[in-house]
């Protein structure tokens, strides 16, 4: 069993930053693929980003790339979610998941993840 916590949420002006940690219960080396979803009222979660479990490879969503950053530091068992030149569209509840099944297949979709934390909230004031 994997727990998942997140951190690092709150509220932020539009072009500013935050930086998400994800912290997991057992050494994140053996959890493979980390990965960070959002979700808003009403809406399906979405995929952010992920990374594989020595970090070697990333896959960003197009709304987030070239803006966001994930990382992850295996020796702290935590993973990382640098988010810049925010926007309001970015306003949601940030999620934390884990694949252990895999090592290096970095899934968008989140039926594939079967860890998850219980989320922290961004809004992005305009």
């Amino acid at each position: 069993q994997v727990q998942l916590a997140e951190s690092g949420g709150g509220l932020v002006q539009t072009g500013g930053s935050l930086r998400l940690s994800c912290t997991a219960s057992v050494r994140t080396a053996s959890s493979t693929i980390l990965a960070w979803f959002r979700q808003v009222p009403g809406k399906e979660r979405e995929f952010v980003a992920a990374i594989s479990w020595q970090g070697e490879s990333a896959r960003y969503a197009d709304s987030v790339r070239g803006r966001f950053a994930i990382s992850r530091d295996n020796a702290k068992n935590t993973a990382y979610l640098q988010m810049n030149s925010l926007k309001p569209e970015d306003t949601a509840a940030y999620y934390c998941a884990a694949n252990l099944r895999y090592t290096t297949v970095l899934f968008t979709s989140a039926p594939n993840y079967e860890y998850w934390g219980q989320g922290t909230q961004v809004t992005v004031s305009s």
